[in-house]
């Protein structure tokens, strides 16, 4: 079993609002069972949680509401100024925010290559 780590870099705004996001997740069922079904991914997502509630002061603060909105507004902002940027011909788009540029060649591709 590779137990290499995986490193992911997140803006402050992204870890603020995905820990944010991922409490209101965990608070909605005691153990994750009745959203998240497949237990294996019970174990990342207790490890990211974990790892930015000890990361970010932020949600100690007095003020979590306001500076969780604010920071959703500037992710808001950020999402829709590079959905609209123009592309240039050999431009990458990978990062663009559309969900249709998004593949993970999980659906119907099981175990099979190109």
């Amino acid at each position: 079993m590779d137990e290499e780590a995986i490193t992911i870099k997140l803006t402050r705004d992204q870890a603020f609002v995905l820990s944010d996001w991922l409490y209101q997740v965990m608070l909605q069922s005691d153990d994750l069972e009745g959203i998240v079904h497949d237990r294996a991914v019970w174990s990342p997502i207790y490890a990211i949680s974990g790892t930015l509630d000890k990361t970010l002061s932020e949600i100690f603060m007095p003020d979590y509401g306001p500076r969780l909105e604010a920071a959703k507004e500037r992710l808001h902002a950020d999402l829709y100024e590079r959905a609209d940027e123009p592309t240039t011909p050999g431009q990458n788009t990978s990062d663009a925010p559309q969900a249709h540029q998004i593949e993970r060649r999980t659906a119907g591709n099981h175990g099979e290559s190109d």
